[in-house]
């Protein structure tokens, strides 16, 4: 048994000899492996939070910017935004430009609004971002361009499957009336009332639109142009509800009614 215990202390031992020698050939790999690990989460963590901290700091920029505007500095708005553009992060310094086109439009400024929302309509690859961009820019230059202006932002919206295609439309819908192709904007306007995701607001705005197209004798009355003045008499008698009426002693109104009845004969 003694030559045994012997034997296995020496197995041991030769076995403890070579564990040491694989370490220490190999220990340095392997701490270095571990290090590495660290270090990549380490800047993983720190990146993230470096990220964080910047876009915390580029979202109180825009709110402060927001404040300026709300207050009618709008100098004061367009410094912030300008410097927000130049070291925001994340996604706030295309909010930034955005917003800046828009006081550019509160200062009159419209043939730099509309060359903004251009630029933002180059750059972006986003497309709904892109398609936002057009949708602004083509409605200032209902008022400030021409038909073709409109067109060449918006014609490529107003079609269907676009979520935008129903401001797309109102805007080219306004052109066209503004430019005397009232058979068009007819149409434009009727592709907004018959789109079922249409909001009901902007139903009864084409409505109106419809309506003084008809009145004007621009167009003839059709189905759906008798359907948009309905909408539009449904927001007029929604309107008159809600305005005040004349107090009238009780006894004279049913001489009123009587009176009217020949009238409506």
């Amino acid at each position: 048994m003694s030559e045994q215990n012997i034997f296995r202390e020496v197995d041991e031992e030769l076995r403890s000899d070579r564990m040491r020698a694989l370490w220490r050939r190999f220990a340095p790999y392997v701490i270095g492996a571990a290090v590495g690990v660290v270090l990549v989460v380490a800047a993983n963590e720190g990146w993230t939070w470096y990220h964080a901290n910047n876009a915390a700091k580029s979202s109180d920029e825009l709110y402060a910017a927001f404040e300026l505007i709300d207050g009618g500095d709008l100098p004061a708005a367009q410094s912030q935004l300008d410097a927000l553009i130049a070291d925001g992060s994340g996604s706030y310094p295309v909010l930034a430009q955005f917003r800046k086109a828009g006081v550019l439009v509160k200062e009159g400024a419209i043939a730099d609004a509309v060359a903004a929302y251009d630029a933002l309509a180059n750059t972006q690859s986003n497309p709904r971002l892109r398609e936002l961009a057009l949708v602004l820019g083509g409605t200032l230059m209902v008022d400030a361009g021409t038909l073709a202006d409109v067109e060449s932002r918006v014609g490529s919206i107003a079609v269907e499957g676009s979520p935008l295609r129903n401001a797309a439309r109102e805007a080219l819908g306004l052109a066209q009336y503004k430019a005397g192709d009232f058979a068009a904007a007819q149409a434009s306007f009727e592709a907004v009332v018959n789109d079922p995701l249409a909001q009901s607001t902007v139903r009864n705005r084409m409505g109106y639109y419809l309506a003084q197209l008809l009145s004007q004798g621009a167009i003839a009355a059709e189905p759906a142009t008798d359907a948009a003045e309905a909408a539009a008499s449904a927001i007029d008698e929604i309107v008159s509800d809600e305005a005040p009426v004349a107090e009238t002693p009780a006894a004279d109104a049913p001489a009123a009614t009587t009176e009217a009845q020949p009238a409506a004969q």
